[in-house]
């Protein structure tokens, strides 16, 4: 690709990122899928975004699935060529998007990992007074409370959060706003650490959570000390930041069995979105069908005898 047209993909990216307010993650991801389809490009003799039709971009996939890219990172890769194709459109530097008609393989569906209620008090109920400990607590009580992703947990201000009212303001992908109402013991957990946080030196005004040097805490480090306590708590599987949301909302299908309430408490656009949680609440509910109806007890039976 020459220098002009590889100019207009530093162009998209900083729209993305100013104009969509879209995260760094997902930055660093697209501009991973773009660099990508410009190899591919310089690759295949085209130095010019109008040379590509419908034929290469299928060709791009076909070679990336042949790579060994998953289904799922293809689709990824193909949802950010579109996307890009789409603000050429909008530049006038295109008319039509090859992209358009193009999938990926169908991904098989993953079902998210959660933790039980029973691991979940287990990770939450540890010991400890210092700073850092009333910190560390209220960052996962918070998260278990309220389902937020870490890029929201990590963005939160003082003034985002109503203890009173026992609600937070969050703000989520494509800067949308949504209130979501805290737990008791996340309030209990947010007072202790409020307590303590204006003990630390030159401590970032505005930031909810800092680190020791009165910064705010970024999202790797708020990975690590989650890591650290699931490791010290020995719950034997690996914890992340996401685990939260997904246990927070399989835990609240099971309880209410609203899913447009989930939808809502998530900040899911859609709700095509939620319901891989009606397939986890599934799952729940046939664990509870196998360990008590009589017949699937008989068959049990019958099968161990056999």
């Amino acid at each position: 690709m020459d220098a002009a047209a590889l100019a207009w993909v530093g162009r998209y990216l900083a729209h993305l990122k100013n104009e969509r307010r879209l995260s760094s993650h997902t930055g660093s991801n697209y501009a991973r899928d773009l660099a990508a389809l410009a190899t591919y490009c310089e690759h295949a003799g085209l130095d010019g975004w109008r040379r590509i039709d419908s034929q290469h971009i299928r060709v791009f996939a076909a070679e990336e699935h042949r790579a060994g890219l998953a289904p799922r990172s293809i689709q990824r890769r193909l949802s950010a060529v579109r996307g890009f194709f789409a603000y050429l459109i909008r530049e006038r530097q295109l008319e039509a998007n090859p992209a358009s008609e193009i999938h990926a393989p169908k991904a098989a569906k993953r079902l998210p990992q959660t933790l039980d209620a029973d691991q979940m008090a287990r990770l939450l109920d540890f010991r400890g007074s210092s700073t850092l400990d009333s910190r560390d607590r209220a960052i996962m009580e918070l998260f278990y409370s309220s389902g937020l992703r870490l890029a929201e947990l990590a963005g939160l201000r003082l003034t985002d959060l109503d203890l009173k009212d026992q609600t937070v303001r969050v703000t989520g992908k494509g800067s949308k706003s949504r209130i979501v109402p805290v737990g008791r013991h996340a309030v209990t957990a947010l007072r202790a650490w409020l307590d303590l946080r204006c003990q630390i030196r030159q401590v970032e005004d505005h930031a909810l959570f800092v680190g020791t040097s009165g910064r705010r805490l970024g999202p790797r480090a708020i990975q690590l000390r989650i890591d650290h306590w699931a490791r010290r708590q020995g719950l034997g599987v690996k914890v992340h930041p996401h685990l939260f949301r997904h246990s927070f909302a399989t835990h609240l299908l099971e309880s209410s069995g609203n899913l447009r309430g989930v939808q809502e408490l998530l900040g899911h656009a859609d709700i095509a979105t939620t319901q891989i949680y009606t397939h986890l609440d599934f799952q729940h509910l046939a664990r509870i069908y196998d360990r008590t109806h009589p017949r699937a007890k008989i068959k049990k039976a019958t099968k161990a005898a056999g």
